[in-house]
């Protein structure tokens, strides 16, 4: 149950300024220790801002939503919804200076994949990935375990879907609702696009189900709040007034959501190439040597040009299907 999961315990929040104070201290950390010779105006040149990383980490979110989107067998919602967990937490105490998101994005894909028991093997789940395969492969397995380990292994995620599912039953049930199956849609719209917030961090499933369930009452010009304080709040009514706050708040963070500007992006991404950590870029002979002597103190024989890297920023774009052009 939610109230007693990790989930709650380590991955939920108290409100919005908590996690930006989080961010900016990943930020902070990262600036002063790659930066330590450079004066204030020429770290704010040469390094992301907190706010150039939102945008960034926005688009990667778009660019996650749209891979699972197109993946082949349809992937569960539960899949999905676990996987931006794990991306957003991911990036609560890394900075994408440090790890770009290019690639963490599709290893937090394919451990949700494993965790929701959606059995796709690696290679089925490289399938759905365009360009250089083998390329992706060493990508997501050399991944896999700094994403857990940043996880601190709570790999259990509670989404909303399956409290949706009750809210139906007692609205079929309890409500003078004709056909509330209608309101799926909208509930599937809505929740889709909390994923695009912080609201996961926030909320509780079941709130933010709630929320689903009464956005998606309105666009079909039905009225629920009747069926909220008669029937499933009329023995604890002491609960009623957070709890329609908090609906109030993840159906404004929903509203307030902004599309990143994709010429913004850009120029970020052109920034972030030059302050990213090499020793974390797959595609730096520093990382490549690194690699190379942990293998051979495994008394294993790595050469110095094997595939453990990526492409390019574009090539990666190409590759995972999610191009700016595609959102």
């Amino acid at each position: 149950m939610f109230p007693l999961s990790s989930q709650k315990k380590f991955w939920t929040f108290a409100n919005e300024q908590q996690l930006s104070e989080l961010r900016l201290q990943q930020n902070v950390n990262y600036i002063n220790s790659h930066g330590a010779e450079m004066n204030q105006e020429q770290r704010e040149a040469f390094f992301l801002l907190l706010a150039e990383e939102r945008v960034l980490i926005k688009q990667y979110e778009l660019y996650l939503n749209d891979f699972c989107r197109r993946f082949e067998p349809p992937m569960p919602k539960c899949v999905v919804g676990t996987a931006f967990h794990y991306f957003k937490r991911f990036f609560l105490n890394n900075t994408p200076m440090d790890y770009h998101p290019k690639e963490i994005l599709a290893t937090c894909v394919y451990l949700a994949c494993k965790v929701e028991e959606f059995n796709v093997s690696i290679g089925q789940f490289v399938g759905n990935i365009k360009g250089d395969r083998n390329k992706a492969m060493d990508i997501i397995l050399s991944n896999e375990l700094l994403m857990m380990q940043q996880l601190n292994y709570y790999l259990t995620v509670h989404n909303p879907y399956r409290p949706v599912e009750g809210f139906l039953i007692d609205i079929k049930t309890r409500s003078n609702m004709s056909n509330p199956e209608r309101l799926r849609p909208h509930i599937d719209e809505f929740i889709e696009k909390t994923f695009f917030t912080d609201a996961c961090l926030l909320y509780a499933p079941s709130q933010i189900a709630l929320a689903a369930v009464l956005h998606a009452a309105s666009k079909e010009q039905e009225n629920l709040d009747s069926y909220v304080t008669e029937n499933l709040f009329v023995a604890a009514r002491d609960k009623l007034p957070a709890l329609i706050e908090a609906v109030r708040k993840i159906r404004f963070m929903v509203k307030a959501y902004e599309l990143p500007s994709k010429e913004k992006v850009r120029l970020i991404e052109k920034k972030l190439e030059k302050c990213r950590n090499q020793e974390n870029n797959p595609d730096s002979q520093i990382y490549k040597e690194r690699m190379r002597k942990m293998l051979c103190d495994d008394d294993l024989e790595l050469p110095l040009d094997s595939s453990y890297h990526v492409a390019d920023s574009s090539a990666d774009m190409s590759m995972l299907n999610m191009s700016q052009e595609s959102v």
